[in-house]
């Protein structure tokens, strides 16, 4: 039996792997969000970033199937733990445990799942063009003559839609909840929380989780507002 089958056979080992994966999606959604940042510098700097992507399609798909193995692994571990606390709670512990518990720990399974369905959404939209066809596949022509893929465009014109704005806010929210207890837990699980530290980590996951909430929210609300908008002469 390898090191990761005995890891997945316990439960402890399930945890472990649920908090090293968490930890790296938290790292890519930090990632991600930098990236699309961008927007707020203009169209030419979101549409080379997602170029330069585009440009490397080996590092481009090794990183996707990698992050897919992250995601299905923290999925399936996450709902057989809960599964687990489930069975093993006795009735009467059920309701002292409940109250004890925070509202995000008792909600981290229904915002998991709601994030999961909001990311396929999100693809769909923005990787896909499965949502808005029309909108993927504009292109932004260079002084040269050459086009590429006008990402900028698509995201701005999908944010003047309040729905799909309001949609993107909400997910946001969502994953802060998610994001906030999560990264207590994973410092606990992986053993780095002590009496003495464990307000110091408390204090890191609320200004990651207020980080990733504001800086995700503010592009859908600062197109709806006016402040990014699309480039002279795409929309009309």
């Amino acid at each position: 039996m390898t090191s990761l089958s005995r890891s997945l056979g316990s439960s402890v080992g399930r945890k472990m792997v649920v908090a090293v994966t968490g930890l790296a999606l938290l790292g890519f959604v930090i990632g991600h969000m930098a990236g699309n940042l961008q927007m707020f510098l203009g169209q030419d700097a979101l549409n080379s970033y997602a170029a330069l992507l585009k440009s490397k399609p080996g590092l481009l798909w090794g990183a996707r199937l990698g992050l897919l193995a992250f995601v299905g692994a923290h999925i399936v571990l996450a709902l057989k733990l809960a599964a687990e606390n489930k069975a093993a709670r006795p009735g009467g512990y059920a309701a002292h445990a409940s109250i004890q518990s925070t509202a995000n720990a008792r909600t981290m399974t229904l915002t998991g799942l709601m994030i999961v369905a909001f990311v396929v959404y999100h693809l769909a939209h923005l990787t896909w063009g499965v949502t808005n066809p029309a909108d993927h596949a504009l292109v932004e022509t260079l002084a040269d003559g050459t086009t590429r893929p006008d990402v900028f465009s698509a995201v701005v014109l999908g944010f003047q839609n309040p729905l799909i704005a309001g949609a993107y806010v909400v997910a946001m929210v969502l994953l802060g909840l998610h994001i906030g207890h999560g990264i207590q837990s994973v410092f606990q699980t992986l053993g780095l929380t002590s009496s003495h530290s464990r307000g110091t980590f408390q204090k890191l996951g609320a200004g990651l989780t207020w980080l990733i909430v504001i800086g995700n929210c503010a592009m859908p609300i600062a197109v709806l507002a006016g402040v990014i908008t699309l480039p002279e002469g795409v929309g009309s």
